[in-house]
């Protein structure tokens, strides 16, 4: 009976504790917004940049951390995934880099367009797609965001059109800046300069590193790319550039990658774990936004916590889909090759094979 009373005794106590807890997290005064010195950014043929000081919302600061927490989880989920023969093929993670795509998006409209590269998952996350559609996608299911027929570099979302899976597919970019600029086109070019070209690092690669003045006649920027408020002002800078009418610009974005180039990759061949290990410590993206809205009075270390553990759920809901949903049936594999055609006949890998094409 004495047992009995002592179980009930701490059941008792945890439930009145739980409220009690959030009570007190809901009760506090937080500050509605605090002003931040971020750093300054170093400018090619530009006579000014963007602020060396930004405000940040309360509200924004809990959205910011809690996408940056997405994109972080999912992809070390996706390493889990990876390692266990669940997700196949090329897989080439972005966690390190989070303040690139959430500092992105925050400094552009919905409906301004976005193209990429590989290692383009958290870009597919902040154009609006689900983790459930994303990780779906790497593991090659129907309820993908391509219907499983992407993979981790072809993902795609309204306004969105990522993932050019060619290495040095992106080597026309100097006639590309020389087209934009000769039109005056309203293009922002962004370098994520993560500091290896696959296991190269760039001091051995380039004889200058300052990619941020490889436009040559167009404006450039060098952007801290760990500080996603640095991102955030830097991109709304460079967006009220172009919507002026003065042309394309440039930002080099500085950032890390954490995983090697790809999951192929252990990452640790060319650099050493001290390097990497300096920069979670010294400069990790959530770490930092996580301190500067603790220490404002922005949010409490509890509430962040909470959003952690919302986040931990959400990625093992949407990787128990991702190992549920079937895969994508033999017949599909011609679909979707125009987006407004009528059917037509598809060849195989023989001329007796024959699929039918449906947008």
């Amino acid at each position: 009976m004495r047992k009995m009373l002592a179980a009930v005794s701490r059941v008792l106590s945890g439930a009145a504790q739980k409220p009690a807890s959030r009570v007190l997290v809901a009760s506090r005064n937080f500050a509605n917004d605090a002003t931040f010195e971020i750093k300054k950014c170093d400018l090619h043929r530009l006579e000014e940049g963007p602020p060396v000081t930004t405000v940040l919302t309360r509200e924004d600061g809990l959205r910011y951390y809690r996408m940056m927490q997405t994109v972080r989880r999912m992809e070390l989920k996706a390493d889990q995934l990876y390692k266990q023969k669940i997700i196949r093929g090329f897989c080439h993670l972005c966690d390190g880099q989070e303040a690139c795509c959430v500092g992105l998006e925050a400094g552009i409209n919905p409906t301004d367009h976005l193209i990429t590269a590989y290692r383009a998952h958290g870009f597919t996350f902040t154009r609006g797609l689900s983790v459930r559609e994303i990780l779906a996608e790497l593991t090659g299911r129907r309820g993908g965001c391509a219907k499983g027929k992407g993979g981790s570099m072809h993902m795609y979302a309204k306004n969105f059109y990522g993932g050019n899976g060619i290495v040095g597919a992106q080597g026309q970019i100097f006639e590309a800046y020389n087209m934009a600029a000769l039109w005056k086109l309203p293009c922002i070019f962004i370098c994520e300069n993560n500091r290896y070209g696959m296991g190269t690092s760039v001091e051995r690669a380039a004889a200058s590193t300052d990619y941020y003045k490889r436009g040559d006649f167009i404006p450039g920027l060098r952007v801290d790319g760990m500080d996603i408020l640095c991102v955030r002002e830097a991109t709304r800078f460079a967006a009220a550039h172009c919507r002026s009418g003065k042309g394309p610009i440039l930002m080099e974005l500085q950032t890390y990658r954490y995983h090697g180039h790809s999951m192929s990759d252990p990452g640790v061949s060319y650099r050493t774990r001290e390097e990497i290990q300096e920069v979670r410590s010294k400069s990790d993206p959530i770490m930092l936004l996580k301190d500067r809205m603790v220490n404002s009075n922005l949010a409490s270390v509890e509430e962040l916590k909470e959003i952690d553990v919302e986040v931990r759920k959400e990625i093992e809901d949407a990787a128990q889909f991702a190992t549920a949903d079937p895969e994508p049936p033999l017949e599909e594999l011609g679909y979707h090759i125009y987006s407004s055609d009528p059917p037509f006949e598809v060849r195989g890998a023989n001329q007796w094979i024959k699929f039918k094409s449906i947008s």
